[in-house]
């Protein structure tokens, strides 16, 4: 086998768009569209559950904690295994288990066991968002980062009309437990699908397995070259294998970038499933009938992929840093406005453009930034750690949001919500970087206190 340098990074990032890459993202998109389907769905079941008397709101909140419970679990899992074991091992292993606990969940006899359930499909769910991403974003070349982790993230993002379309049309008419039955049985088939694709190159190179590496983006540049004429390789930057502690993501040349992405997926977080996710169960409450309060988190809902389609354009256009701020003062008067509508045309208006603006936002930080802040070695377990500290916020939301709610109505939830958009801008504004269009190796800060412990690679190749 070739066991020269591979320069990863060089060789994929000067590859033409091809079938590989749309295989790729297709499967990856596959799988985090069901995880955001999975997800999603628990809204429109709960207000179901409420509506019949099989659950109530102090249930309801033990199901949405045991998923992010799960969640947080599954997050740090993803970025620890990920990185240790490669991109491939993680994301078929989440899968496999949101796949078996959804099924699980359809059987559940009572309440107290679909808790349960929840809780393990929480574990495949929190693991898929954060290796679905960093896994595009170490195959699509910089100048398309933002236009496919963004499309990546708009199809993720249709999981949520979808979810509350077919919950609309199937929960009336065939009961919650189908929702779960659907997500299962497709969770499995993306599973089998995935079983082909290939571990990341950027992954081996990393780890100082330069024969696996080159083995394949031989692959890779054969395919491309099928229907493509290749690029000359541009000059590669060094990667040195090394081994870096998980602590290296708080030393000098990283603590900035931990901060600035702990803190947007900790406000996202608690934003998306401390509002938007409780839609149906407020509307529940205030009078509505299943099915109208159905309709109506179906109408906003379309908001996400919209979001998504936003990123789409304005990610390469407006850079991640100044896109995040935007959308986020957006966000904010939406947010101010929309609990004073009454009328429901404007109730629908209102909602639809505060969500898709949340989720343009989310194509931004998810799909964008927060793997691009990382270097390699460290981008799964950075990106696990944030997205560990978004889930460990919405942990305690559902019970948050109960207690504002009593006490100010949906008033008072979205007040707390805005304030937590505030500091997201005040904190990209003051410590964020820009990484539009700048290849991954680029990004990488300069070497001071991230130097480890260096790999003895497993090839010849360590001149």
């Amino acid at each position: 086998m070739n066991s020269t340098v591979p320069n990863a990074g060089a060789r994929l990032d000067r590859l033409p768009i091809s079938r590989f890459h749309w295989r790729t993202v297709g499967l990856v998109a596959g799988g985090m569209f069901l995880d955001a389907f999975e997800i999603y769905l628990g809204a429109a079941v709960l207000g179901a559950l409420i509506k019949s008397g099989w659950s109530d709101l102090a249930h309801n909140a033990q199901f949405v904690s045991s998923t992010f419970a799960g969640m947080v679990l599954g997050a740090w899992l993803a970025g620890v295994l990920g990185d240790r074991y490669g991109r491939r091992f993680s994301y078929q292993a989440n899968l496999l288990i949101f796949g078996v606990a959804s099924l699980a969940g359809a059987c559940a006899p009572t309440m107290t066991w679909l808790v349960v359930a929840r809780f393990f499909m929480g574990i495949g769910l929190g693991a898929e968002i954060v290796v679905g991403y960093v896994t595009v974003s170490e195959f699509i070349p910089p100048a398309q980062r933002g236009r496919w982790g963004s499309a990546l993230s708009a199809l993720t993002n249709m999981a949520l009309f979808m979810s509350a379309l077919l919950s609309y049309l199937i929960i009336p008419n065939y009961g919650w437990r189908w929702m779960f039955v659907i997500v299962g049985v497709g969770a499995l088939i993306v599973w089998y699908l995935r079983k082909k694709m290939p571990e990341s190159p950027r992954w081996y190179e990393a780890k100082g397995r330069y024969a696996d590496a080159n083995r394949v983006l031989g692959e890779i540049e054969r395919e491309v070259s099928l229907t493509h004429v290749l690029p000359p390789i541009a000059t590669a930057l060094p990667v040195r294998p090394v081994e870096r502690p998980f602590t290296a993501l708080f030393s000098r040349d990283l603590i900035r970038r931990t901060l600035v992405a702990s803190v947007i997926l900790v406000v996202l977080n608690t934003v998306i499933y401390g509002f938007i996710a409780w839609i149906p169960s407020f509307m529940a409450r205030s009078g509505m009938s299943i099915v109208t309060s159905l309709g109506f988190a179906t109408l906003m809902s379309f908001g996400g992929p919209v979001g998504g389609l936003i990123g789409m354009f304005a990610g390469d256009r407006l850079g991640r840093k100044l896109g995040l701020i935007a959308f986020s003062c957006v966000a904010v008067v939406l947010g101010a406005i929309y609990p004073n509508m009454t009328a429901p045309a404007a109730i629908a208006l209102v909602g639809f453009g505060l969500v898709a603006t949340i989720y343009a936002m989310v194509a931004f930080a998810w799909a964008l930034y927060v793997p691009e802040l990382f270097p390699t070695d460290l981008r799964m377990r950075g990106s696990g750690f944030c997205n560990t500290l978004g889930r460990l916020a919405t942990v305690v939301t559902p019970y948050v949001v109960v207690s504002l709610h009593a006490s100010y109505q949906v008033k008072g939830v979205v007040l707390a919500m805005l304030s937590l958009l505030v500091v997201q801008i005040i904190v990209v504004a003051v410590f964020g970087i820009e990484t539009r269009g700048r290849s991954l190796e680029a990004l990488a800060p300069v070497e001071s206190e991230l130097a480890g412990v260096s790999i003895q690679s497993n090839t010849s190749a360590r001149h």
